[in-house]
């Protein structure tokens, strides 16, 4: 047993559907190596009536349902006693905080995790009110917060040590300095019309190192230039930046 295994307690209606598509590729691996163990518990074990209502009409009118806070609080605390001191509990909704790598980062360092899916309109605002997170995917919605947690699981697991084969690959993949990636290229040197960038042939590592950081700006800029204003360019970064803008200015 790995003595460092990471618990991610998930609370749902619909156990079933874990760990899904994380017993897949990496995820599957650290599954099946000890990093991580996944339980997902149904919040339905947890009501006292024959029918296991989980759901009523929300006080002052309106159309869904909210799940009740009494089975909730006490899957709630069923799941807290499972896991180690320190692990966060975290509400999927699109209400949430946006989720990034940065957080998959932060959550990556802790004990365990405990993900809680809601469903219908939401959940009791008196419950609501004892997670350490709200978290969101995008703005949108879903019908759970099933496909969310798995989504974010799948984003934090990856960044567990040990689990990928070549952790250096971490450092250079979209958003972990806060740009996008830059282009990949593979064999052979040339497919149909297009061609490798003959600097990535050269073996000139310097040159190399340049143009994808480059490149990374390109796309980042034509993409998501909201990062460039959010995380501002370093000198490096000034110069290639003014590269680009000549670059465009010489094509018009």
């Amino acid at each position: 047993m790995n003595e460092s295994l990471k618990q991610y307690i998930v609370l749902t209606l619909f156990p079933e559907m874990f760990p899904g598509p994380l017993a897949s590729s990496i995820t599957g691996r650290a599954l099946d190596q000890n990093h991580v163990g996944i339980e997902a518990i149904n919040i339905r074990d947890f009501t006292t009536d024959k029918h296991r209502v989980v759901d009523d009409t929300p006080y002052g009118g309106g159309s869904g349902m909210v799940m009740k806070p009494e089975p909730l609080s006490a899957a709630l605390a069923a799941a807290r006693a499972k896991l180690p001191e320190g692990s966060p509990s975290i509400l999927m909704t699109p209400q949430g905080e946006p989720f990034s790598q940065a957080r998959a980062h932060e959550l990556a360092q802790a004990p365990g995790l405990l993900f809680v899916c809601g469903r219908y309109e939401g959940i009791d605002e008196r419950i609501r009110q004892t997670f350490d997170l709200e978290l969101s995917v995008g703005d949108y919605v879903l019908s759970g917060g099933e496909l969310p947690a798995m989504l974010m699981m799948d984003a934090i697991i990856r960044l567990l040590p040990g689990v990928l084969g070549n952790p250096e690959s971490l450092s250079e993949e979209s958003f972990q300095r806060h740009r996008l990636e830059y282009p990949q290229y593979t064999r052979p040197a040339q497919f149909q019309e297009g061609e490798v960038p003959a600097v990535l042939l050269s073996g000139n590592h310097a040159k190399i190192r340049r143009w994808r950081r480059k490149e990374s700006l390109r796309r980042t800029l034509q993409r998501r230039p909201d990062l460039l204003k959010q995380y501002p360019p370093d000198k490096e970064e000034q110069e290639l930046l003014r590269e680009l803008q000549a670059e465009e200015e010489a094509k018009s």
